[in-house]
């Protein structure tokens, strides 16, 4: 019965863990993508602005 406990338990924790890192690798990509969304104009980089929103 103990051991069952322990291995609900360290399911558990994996979980959590990958909940985490999953999080913080979507956080990462998003971070990467708005840098590679830059545009290059003779060898300098802007950064472009979208801007929307709804129609009345």
């Amino acid at each position: 019965m103990n051991i069952l406990k322990n291995m609900e338990a360290i399911f558990l924790a994996a979980a959590v863990l990958v909940g985490v890192t999953g999080a913080a690798h979507a956080a990462s990509v998003a971070k990467h993508e708005r840098y590679d969304a830059q545009v290059t104009i003779e060898g300098q980089q802007m950064a472009v602005v979208k801007v929307t929103a709804k129609r009345p």
